[in-house]
């Protein structure tokens, strides 16, 4: 995998820069996360992909033998239970590149964040 010594200018600069089948992959994501979360908005955040909605949403990267995926799930113990067998040293997700992404696991994910970003009283943006 390429390191990228500058940061992308947006998300289609950053995949990329990958090899085509990390790109397939990094874009299956970024749609998967879209239909998810239609109203959040695409950033580069710490020189990978983002998505903001009262804050950052969630973050995705590439490396060479997984997908990282960020923040860690908290809130929902039967989500958090799904996603376990991803869960990296400090909670956030990897999802190996050679085994199948799951995607529905991230939309899942990824509503839990957009319910936990939106929902009244919802603590300063993190």
């Amino acid at each position: 995998m390429p390191a990228i010594r500058r940061t992308p200018k947006n998300i289609d600069e950053y995949i990329a820069s990958f090899p085509p089948d990390v790109q397939a992959i990094l874009e299956r994501i970024r749609l998967t996360i879209r239909n998810a979360a239609p109203q959040a908005q695409e950033a580069i955040s710490y020189k990978i992909p983002a998505f903001r909605l009262n804050g950052v949403l969630v973050y995705f990267a590439a490396f060479k033998k997984h997908i990282g995926f960020y923040p860690p799930v908290r809130g929902d113990a039967k989500l958090a239970k799904a996603a376990s067998p991803y869960a990296g040293d400090k909670g956030n997700l990897r999802f190996p590149l050679d085994r199948r992404i799951p995607y529905g696991l991230i939309a899942r994910l990824v509503r839990l964040r957009v319910k936990q970003k939106t929902s009244k009283g919802a603590g300063p943006a993190r």
